[in-house]
């Protein structure tokens, strides 16, 4: 009954896991992508299972559990909840690099093509622009 909540759970531990110990390696992770979907189907499953055992049992289901079931599922919970604290800080931070590299860029490519713009006014004012430059991303790096 319990048995596809557990699985879901360790197989999701263990894929946060493995991201987090990749993503401290090495900044680029070509299955990133393909990571994340499989994180979403897990959660999803892990969602779905719950639901069904919350509709096949209204009172509380986990009290209806024997001890070893409650204990495996307390470990699997435990576990996922370490892994997720570890993967949100890696991702965060690597969000946070990306957007810093990528404000680098950006301030390098203004300065380098001098795309400040200055405009007179009727009254003789000049008001300066800094428009930002274009920026292509190569997303296949």
């Amino acid at each position: 009954m319990i048995t596809q909540l557990v699985d879901a759970m360790v197989s999701l531990t263990a894929l946060m896991e493995e991201e987090s110990e990749r993503l401290s390696r090495s900044p680029y992770i070509p299955e990133l992508g393909e990571i994340a979907n499989a994180k979403l189907r897990l959660a999803g499953r892990i969602e779905a299972e719950v639901a069904r055992l919350k509709r096949e049992n209204p009172e509380d289901w986990l009290e209806t559990l024997d001890e070893e079931t409650r204990d495996t599922l307390s470990e699997a919970s435990r576990s996922l909840r370490d892994a997720s604290i570890v993967n949100s800080r890696i991702l965060s931070r690597q969000i946070e690099l990306s957007a810093e590299m990528m404000a680098a860029i950006a301030a390098e490519a203004q300065r380098l093509t001098g795309s400040r713009s200055t405009t007179y006014s009727a009254c003789g004012g000049i008001a300066g622009i800094e428009a930002p430059a274009p920026i292509s991303v190569n997303a296949r790096l």
